[in-house]
């Protein structure tokens, strides 16, 4: 059976795909079914292995050769050594996603709500911190913990139920570093990302994966209003909620909000985020009206 829920701890909205099914369930045997042999199979495999074996003793040979061969190579010989740097990632893309995870945890704290709580991360020099509005959606005190570990006291400005948005605020001289947001549109599948956050109460955690698609119709919450979501496969748990996804560039390209799973067994590769533009949308109605 197929769970399907968010992050929140406790875990927060119920997520509803309107695609996803229990699949990968094993094919009933039909009854008087034959498994077929292939006659010709085993032939085709000896003569694989006779040919990974000649290829092996040829290399070898020509190994053996170079080392027996104790004679200076003439000069002309010995290429000359290469200092051109590698070509960059296409779209100019790095693929140092340590870089990007130094970049980031600066500005991603944990987000304490009573006995529970997620993740967030700041998004401008006053104070300004994005999360999910189900971490917060209990009423209780907030507190945010930074990377360097120091409790910082935290206002709920807004929340929007229908974005599962919400903005926090902390004491401006606090010194979180903002986090940088990636362009609309500049999110593509199969690049690489990192879920920052603090899953299962670990904060500081960084997890890598792949944009595994783009524009996911998914219902999150109880709106039932279908909206687009980033899918990836970077493991995120319960407590990564509100967290950002960072693509390589360390840029957030969505904020962290649900996961797949069966049997409530944790991860399973199918995560969700909220895409950045909208999250940014829901974060500036929020903080106009609020402060």
């Amino acid at each position: 059976m197929t769970d399907l829920r968010g992050l929140g701890e406790p875990r927060g909205p119920g997520f509803i795909s309107p695609d996803l099914d229990p699949w990968g369930a094993p094919r009933p045997a039909v009854p008087g079914e034959v498994a077929k042999s292939d006659p010709a199979r085993w032939p085709r495999l000896l003569l694989a292995g006779l040919a990974v074996v000649a290829i092996s003793a040829t290399s070898g040979a020509i190994a053996g050769g170079v080392v027996a061969d104790d004679a200076p190579a003439p000069a002309a010989a010995t290429p000359a050594p290469t200092t051109s740097a590698p070509p960059p990632a296409q779209g100019g893309v790095p693929h140092d996603l340590v870089g990007a995870a130094a970049t980031a945890l600066p500005g991603v704290v944990q987000v304490r709500v009573g006995r529970s709580g997620g993740s967030g991360f700041a998004v401008d020099n006053q104070g300004h911190i994005i999360t999910n509005n189900h971490v917060v959606a209990s009423g209780d005190a907030v507190t945010v913990v930074g990377q360097d570990g120091r409790r910082l006291a935290a206002e709920v400005v807004g929340r929007d139920p229908g974005s599962d948005i919400a903005v926090l605020r902390v004491d401006p001289t606090s010194g979180l570093r903002p986090l940088a947001l990636a362009q609309p549109g500049s999110t593509r599948v199969g690049e690489p990302v990192l879920a920052v956050g603090s899953p299962l109460g670990l904060s500081g955690t960084v997890t890598a994966g792949i944009v595994s698609a783009l524009d996911r119709q998914v219902r999150l919450g109880n709106t039932g209003a279908r909206r687009n979501a980033i899918q990836t496969d970077a493991s995120i748990n319960p407590g990564n909620s509100g967290g950002p996804l960072v693509n390589a560039r360390g840029e957030v390209v969505g904020v962290n909000t649900a996961i797949a799973t069966l049997d409530g067994n944790g991860n399973i590769g199918i995560g969700f985020a909220i895409p950045i533009d909208q999250a940014q949308r829901a974060a500036e109605r929020i903080i106009r009206g609020g402060g």
